[in-house]
């Protein structure tokens, strides 16, 4: 088991609260995290590729250690708003999204086509309406006034329980998580908990992704997918209980450049759980867009 490295520098960029590598390579990276995660969330990836990349890993408006937004709307186009602003500020970069970051990363993708050299997306929540345990539970949180009781519920709950509940979920094998990682998540959680808006950033962000899922016409994600321009590379775990691996087969036909990589022994969050296997395919789409998008050989 790898000793985990410390954490990277941040500070408030704009509105939002942003960890950044120390400058390395030239080519600069934005990394999105999913719901009730942090920009902490890629730190081991954000590590792999620092030789390649400066990296900047955003908090959410109400996530990490961003405040609240004012207007206090956690829907997906506001959260896309945040990391587009964050996109003005370092230029046109490599952008990586984790479940619900992975929605976000579509939507700015599709309409900042500007902004975004390449897009890398590890078990994107795009709308599937097949049934699954794991949506059903970010529904029920989602649903009106239950969410509020079910959040206030949780509260409760010793920090640990509540954190070992959540790797269990989204990790497919529990071993793999260092003990520093675990201390240092209780430790957030317990700083959240004094937060007044903490609980309703993650339901107003969960009814922001449940609402995507039902969304017609040409902000559909699945619409917005088929308009990315960008080079893009989707990672799957196969032992993942939140997203399908099966909404690939999707999106191998929506996203225009696309290359699918499924991780066998891999659950939801494959940037922490394998982040050499991730740093591996991410890094082959970086140099494959300075080569002007001509694929490697294989």
């Amino acid at each position: 088991m790898t000793a985990p490295i410390a954490h990277w520098p941040g500070r408030m960029v704009g509105d939002v609260f942003v960890r950044s590598t120390p400058e390395g390579g030239a080519e600069q990276a934005v990394f999105v995290h999913g719901l009730a995660g942090s920009a902490t969330n890629w730190t081991d990836l954000m590590d792999r590729l620092r030789d390649l990349v400066t990296g900047h890993a955003i908090d959410l408006p109400g996530a990490g250690f961003s405040p609240a937004p004012a207007d206090g709307d956690y829907s997906v186009s506001a959260h896309a708003r945040a990391v587009v602003g964050l996109l003005e500020r370092t230029g046109p970069a490599h952008l990586f999204g984790n479940s619900l970051g992975g929605a976000v990363c579509v939507a700015v993708a599709a309409t900042r086509p500007d902004l975004v050299r390449s897009l890398t997306l590890v078990s994107p929540a795009l709308p599937d309406l097949v049934p699954r345990y794991g949506p059903a539970r970010v529904a029920a949180s989602a649903a009106p006034r239950l969410g509020e009781w079910v959040a206030e519920r949780l509260r409760f709950l010793p920090a640990e329980q509540r954190v070992n509940a959540s790797l269990a979920m989204c990790y497919a094998d529990v071993s793999l998580v260092h003990p520093a990682r675990v201390r240092e998540a209780v430790e957030e959680l317990r700083r959240r908990d004094g937060l007044p808006y903490a609980g309703m950033a993650l339901i107003g962000s969960a009814r922001g992704i449940v609402a995507e899922y039902f969304r017609r016409g040409e902000r559909n994600l699945w619409r917005q997918a088929a308009r990315v321009t960008a080079p893009t590379l989707i990672i799957h775990g196969r032992r993942d209980r939140l997203v399908r691996p099966g909404t690939a087969q999707r999106a191998l036909k929506s996203f225009p450049q696309v290359r699918l990589v499924l991780l066998r022994n891999a659950g939801h969050v494959a940037q922490m759980e394998a982040p050499e296997a991730v740093a591996v395919e991410a890094r082959r789409l970086i140099l494959e867009t300075r080569l002007g998008n001509a694929p490697l050989p294989s």
